[in-house]
C-alpha cells in the first residue's frame, strides 16, 4: 500500500457508525488534535455526540455519502455490518482503512470462515447451509455434543444464533431461523475463551496487545482480564494466529481475533473483529497506548504506539440491567471509591436489558487485586458473579 503523507492534528477523520467505538475514538481525536466527523446512519446516536460533525442520514442516501467526503480526509469503521456498496464509494475517494475488502471478510460468517480456511488458520468445524436439506445433510455430521446454528451476517453477542443437535428437525429448525443462508458450527468441549489485539500500520508493520482472558454472560461479554490466566505456550501460539490472520487479510488497523480453547488445548479462531473491541478497552487504563489511540494512529499514517500492559486490568462490562436494577441512577460514587476504578459511560439515552451502557476497569499492582475490585463492584451495582 502506497504510504502517502501523515495526516497531522487538524485534519479531519470520517467515522463511520454512531456508537461507543466511534465515541472513543472521538475522545482521543480531541486530545491528539483532530476532528471527527461520524455518519450514524439516521438521528439519535447519543454516543456520537462527542464527534465534530454529525451525518444523521441513511447509509443509503447519496447526499450524505457526498456531505461526509465533502469533510473527511481519511475514514474508518467503528462497527462492521456496513453496506459493502457504502465501504466500496468511500475507499474510492479518500483512504479507508481498514480496507473495504477486510470489512467485507469479518463481516460476513460465511466469508470469515472461508478465509480462515485458505489461510490455514485453526477454525471449528462448519458447514454452509442454505435450505432445509442441505441443513439435514450438515446435522447428520455432528457430533453428540451438537452445534451452532448461526446466520451468515449481521450478528453479534449471540444474536442469530441457535443451538441444535444431529436430532434436530431441519424443516422446524430452518422455518423458524431468521435468515436465508447460514454457517453450522460443530460445539466444542470449551475450556476457555480468549482475543488478541493486533495493530498493523500502512507498511505492514504489527504489533500485538498481550492476550485477554474471557467470560460471557448470555452470550455477551461480562469480563474481560488482561494478563489471561493461561498458559505462555498457549499465549504465544494466539499471538502468533492472530499476527498471521491480519498479515493474510493484509489488514491495516486495529483488528480483534477471538479465540476458542478447546479441552484438548487446541486453539481456534472463533471469529474476527474489523475495529476496536469490547475486550480491548482494558488498553485505555492499563496499557501504554489505547487500542483507539492505535486506529487514529494507523488511519492518520502515524507509527504505532507501544502496546506494553503496564498494569493487570480487570474490565467489566455495564449494560442497561444495572440501571434498571437501580430504578433509575446507579451508586457511582461507591464505585468511584474502589481501588483502581475507571468509569467509562457512553453516552446512550435509554438502558435497556442486555445493552452496553459503558464499563468499568480496574487496574491494579496484581490481577488478584483487581479481581477483587471488580467483585466488589459487583456486589454495589447488583451484578451477578462472574463465572471464573
Amino acid at each position: 500500500m502506497n504510504s502517502p503523507a501523515p495526516l497531522l492534528p487538524g485534519s479531519t477523520l470520517g467515522v463511520l457508525g454512531g456508537g461507543q467505538l466511534g465515541r472513543m475514538l472521538a475522545i482521543v481525536a480531541r486530545r491528539m488534535g483532530y476532528r471527527i466527523v461520524a455518519w450514524t446512519d439516521g438521528p439519535d446516536a447519543g454516543p456520537a455526540d462527542l464527534a465534530d460533525e454529525v451525518v444523521a442520514e441513511a447509509f443509503s442516501s447519496p447526499e450524505a455519502l457526498a456531505a461526509f467526503l465533502a469533510k473527511a480526509e481519511a475514514a474508518t469503521v467503528e462497527f462492521e455490518n456496513i453496506p459493502q456498496s457504502l465501504l466500496d464509494a468511500v475507499a474510492e475517494r479518500i483512504p479507508l482503512l481498514p480496507g473495504a475488502a477486510s470489512v467485507a471478510v469479518c463481516q460476513h460468517r460465511e466469508r470469515e470462515k472461508r478465509f480462515l480456511e485458505r489461510a490455514g488458520l485453526p477454525r471449528v468445524r462448519f458447514s454452509v447451509v442454505s435450505d432445509p436439506s442441505e441443513l439435514r445433510t450438515a446435522l447428520a455430521t455432528l457430533p453428540e455434543s451438537g452445534g451452532i446454528l448461526k446466520t451468515a451476517e449481521f450478528g453479534y453477542d449471540g444474536k442469530g444464533q441457535l443451538a441444535v443437535s444431529a436430532d434436530s428437525d431441519p424443516d422446524s429448525v430452518w422455518t423458524g431461523f431468521a435468515g436465508s443462508r447460514a454457517v453450522l458450527e460443530e460445539r466444542i468441549d470449551l475450556a476457555a475463551e480468549l482475543s488478541v489485539l493486533v495493530v498493523r500500520d500502512r507498511r505492514g508493520g504489527m504489533l500485538a496487545y498481550d492476550p485477554v482472558e474471557n467470560f460471557h454472560r448470555d452470550h455477551i461479554l461480562d469480563l474481560s482480564l488482561a494478563p489471561a490466566r493461561l498458559e505462555p505456550r498457549i499465549l504465544d501460539e494466539a499471538r502468533s494466529i492472530a499476527l498471521a490472520a491480519a498479515e493474510a487479510l493484509d489488514y491495516r488497523g486495529i483488528l480483534a481475533v477471538e479465540f476458542f480453547l478447546a479441552g484438548d488445548g487446541q486453539l481456534l479462531v472463533n471469529e474476527m473483529a474489523p475495529r476496536p473491541h469490547n475486550s480491548g478497552h482494558h488498553t485505555i487504563d492499563a496499557c501504554d497506548t489505547s487500542q483507539f489511540e492505535q486506529q487514529l494512529r494507523v488511519l492518520c499514517g502515524l507509527a504505532p504506539g507501544s502496546t506494553r500492559l503496564h498494569s493487570p486490568a480487570a474490565m467489566l462490562n455495564l449494560l442497561g440491567d444495572v440501571w434498571i436494577a437501580a430504578g433509575g441512577c446507579p451508586d457511582w460514587a461507591s464505585v468511584a471509591a474502589l481501588p483502581g476504578a475507571h468509569l467509562h459511560l457512553y453516552g446512550k439515552h435509554e438502558a435497556r436489558r442486555g445493552r452496553k451502557m459503558g464499563h468499568l476497569t480496574f487496574t491494579a499492582p496484581s490481577l488478584g487485586e483487581a479481581l477483587a475490585a471488580q467483585a466488589r463492584a459487583r456486589e454495589i451495582l447488583g451484578i451477578p458473579a462472574a463465572a471464573i
